[in-house]
C-alpha cells in the first residue's frame, strides 16, 4: 500500500485524537510508523492498525474504516482539488474514480494498486457500486463515497449488498443520495 494511504490516517488520527494517539497507535500496532507518500509498505500494517485502533477504540474494523475514509476526503480535496473540480455533486465524483482519479493516482504513485469499480445505475435511482480489490477495504470505500457526499453537501445513504468478506466475488454497495 502507498505510503500516502498511512500519510492520510496519521493527519486523521492526529487531527482527531492528537499526536501521542498516533504514536500510542504505531505502539499497539507493533509497525515502524515512518512512511513516506511515495514509498510502499505491506498492506498488514495498515491492517495492523485499524486492528489497534478498533481495539482502542472497541468498535469493529469496518467503522474504523468507515471513519478513516469519511476523514481522509476533506485532506484529499484540500491536496488533490483539480480531482474534485467540475463534479456538480458526489454521484459525479464517484463515478469518475476509474476513469479520472485512479490514472492519475498511478502517474503521482508508481505501483499504486487501485481498486476497481463497476456502476449500475437502477431504475429506481439507486447507484449500484461493484468494488473489487485483494484488499478487501469495500467500509473503507464506503467512507469515501460518504465524505465525498459531504464534501459536495449532500446526505447519503450506503448499504452492503454483497460483500466479499462473506465469500462474494466482488462487493456490492448501494448508494443513494438525498434528492
Amino acid at each position: 500500500m502507498k505510503g500516502v494511504v498511512f500519510n492520510l490516517l496519521e493527519q486523521a488520527v492526529t487531527d482527531a485524537h492528537g499526536a501521542d494517539a498516533w504514536m500510542d497507535l504505531i505502539d499497539a500496532a507493533g509497525v515502524d510508523g515512518t512512511y513516506t507518500s511515495l514509498g510502499s509498505y505491506p498492506d498488514e500494517e495498515m491492517f495492523a492498525l485499524v486492528g489497534a485502533a478498533s481495539a482502542a477504540l472497541n468498535l469493529p474494523p469496518e467503522a474504523v474504516l468507515r471513519w478513516f475514509g469519511q476523514a481522509a476526503m476533506p485532506m484529499l480535496a484540500a491536496k488533490y482539488g483539480g480531482f474534485f473540480e467540475g463534479h456538480a455533486n458526489a454521484e459525479s465524483f464517484v463515478l469518475s474514480v476509474n476513469d479520472i482519479i485512479h490514472p492519475e493516482v498511478r502517474k503521482l504513485y508508481s505501483g499504486a494498486g487501485c481498486p476497481h469499480f463497476h456502476f449500475t445505475h437502477e431504475p429506481d435511482g439507486q447507484l449500484i457500486v461493484g468494488y473489487h480489490s485483494p484488499r478487501k477495504l469495500c467500509h473503507l470505500a464506503q467512507g469515501f463515497i460518504e465524505g465525498a457526499s459531504a464534501h459536495y453537501g449532500q446526505s447519503v445513504e450506503v448499504t452492503h449488498l454483497a460483500c466479499m468478506a462473506d465469500g462474494n466475488p466482488i462487493c456490492r454497495l448501494g448508494v443513494r443520495w438525498a434528492a
